[in-house]
């Protein structure tokens, strides 16, 4: 493509798929609700996807080369699309294997429910840190955490948002995770810099969160007495599974291989494994439940096993809140996120390639004054590239090449921008529906991000923080001038 026979984007151009986006997504929640992320979401990210490409038309540019673009696009999700499938390989065997049903157990015999919400954010907090994954705690802690939830009758957004932020505290400040590495690369600067910096917002507001948290629990008015809500979901447990500690192996597993740093794919594919073989070693009952026949042997048991990867597994038991808690699972249960992801991300490759995107930000940056309004424009970048990319590490890369010379022309030094990349983009992604992460969060924690993201009080705080530390000049990190170093005499 060359550059001569390409006119250059209107701000009216760029804008337009932008506020016709809006209107259709705020009509899909006002018509479909929470069913809205099953089809009605996807069909408004195509049709904008479709109006960019108009506009890109119009602008010079050739079908096979806006083609070429949503190809492109979708590639970059592939992988989490795969992380995705796996994880919901992992959730099934798991459930089967009777390890979510065993963190369930153990957690409802010793979960105080007033000290539940500000225990699973730190919970979450801690294993995120050592991990480098909010996915994987998502995935495997959160589900069991808000499945304790569910059993003590408390509020599942309430919950949902304390994992969310736990976990995304924890993965934020952790040099194992690829947002926390990513950061410092794009903007130039190191990272245990980076992090050292960070923790000047994210520590008070990690604070903040276990504080609204810990008020929030103790405020709580659970129904009945916690025995007679607890004691018959445990009974139910215990009549389904084989419940022991030996179930908390393949945990320890998946946390090990995390720490040492093997790839997210195969760590959660290889989780899912051991799941399955646990689940032949220690659950014929439930594999025999699954089967349909009081003896299945081994034939039947392996193809139990083997439909439980893609399908997950079904649990009737007379009570439909634990039937909620166990049932479910398997990679088709992601398949409705990931046609979400393949829409959100053909919408913003044809955005980016068709120059949308950089018009908007050539706007922003004419406007943006100092220190406190670079910083400020870096923050609402990267959320609007939450918003309009719907992939954090976009929300990363682009802002990041954007700002890095601005930040050099103001004499900022490099770790306020990484800084700012992950305030403004790391944390607000699973704020976002439609964005990877927070879809992500939904299929797993099956709570709607409509419904959790107004407690994930970590996630609504930090941005807000740095904004203020911005406005303030806190730790606002200034370029060490050349004739301020001291020369050798």
């Amino acid at each position: 493509m060359t550059e001569s026979r390409l006119r250059r984007p209107s701000l009216f151009d760029a804008l337009l798929p932008i506020i016709v986006l809006v209107g259709l997504l705020a009509a899909a929640v006002y018509l479909y609700g929470d069913s809205a992320s099953s089809g009605p979401n996807q069909i408004a990210l195509l049709f904008c996807a479709g109006l960019a490409s108009l506009i890109g038309f119009k602008n010079g540019m050739t079908w096979r080369e806006i083609e070429t673009a949503m190809v492109k696009g979708i590639s970059v999700a592939l992988g989490a699309i795969l992380i995705l499938l796996c994880v919901g390989a992992l959730i099934g065997t798991w459930r089967l294997a009777g390890i979510v049903p065993s963190l369930i157990y153990f957690g409802l015999e010793l979960m105080n429910p007033s000290l539940f919400y500000a225990a699973a954010c730190l919970i979450c907090a801690i294993v995120a840190l050592s991990i480098g994954s909010s996915w994987t705690v998502a995935a495997t802690v959160g589900v069991a955490l808000i499945g304790v939830a569910s059993g003590l009758g408390l509020s599942l957004p309430v919950a949902a948002g304390a994992v969310v932020s736990g976990a995304y505290f924890g993965d934020k400040i952790s040099p194992l995770s690829e947002t926390t590495n990513l950061a410092p690369a794009v903007a130039g600067s190191e990272l245990f810099e980076h992090i050292r910096l960070m923790l000047w917002t994210t520590v008070p507001s990690i604070g903040l969160a276990l504080l609204v948290f810990l008020v929030m629990g103790l405020n709580t008015d659970v129904q009945g007495t916690t025995v007679d809500r607890i004691t018959p979901l445990l009974n139910g447990l215990e009549s389904q599974f084989h419940i022991s500690v030996l179930h908390l192996i393949p945990l320890f597993v998946l946390l090990a291989m995390a720490l040492k740093r093997m790839p997210a794919l195969p760590a959660i594919f290889i989780g899912a494994l051991i799941g399955g073989v646990w689940a032949l070693l220690f659950q014929p009952g439930a594999i025999a439940v699954q089967a349909g026949v009081a003896d299945p042997g081994w034939v039947a048991s392996l193809k139990v096993v083997w439909q439980t990867f893609y399908q997950g597994i079904s649990v009737e038991t007379g009570d439909d809140t634990l039937n909620d808690l166990l049932s479910g699972g398997g990679m088709a249960s992601m398949l409705n996120t990931v046609w979400l992801i393949i829409c959100a991300m053909t919408f913003g490759a044809v955005m980016e390639y068709a120059g949308l995107l950089a018009r908007l930000i050539e706007g922003l940056l004419a406007a943006v004054k100092g220190a406190t309004g670079l910083i400020a424009a870096t923050l609402a970048t990267c959320f609007g590239s939450n918003i309009l990319t719907a992939d954090q590490y976009i929300s990363i890369i682009m802002p990041g090449r954007m700002f890095r010379e601005a930040y050099e022309r103001e004499g900022l030094a490099p770790v306020n921008l990484s800084r700012a990349l992950e305030d403004g983009g790391t944390i607000t992604s699973p704020l976002i529906p439609w964005n990877t992460c927070g879809a992500y969060m939904q299929s797993v924690l099956l709570v709607p991000v409509t419904d959790y993201l107004f407690y994930a009080f970590f996630n609504l705080i930090n941005p807000l923080l740095a904004l203020v530390y911005a406005w303030l000049g806190i730790k606002v990190l200034r370029l060490t001038p050349p004739e301020a170093v001291a020369t050798p005499r």
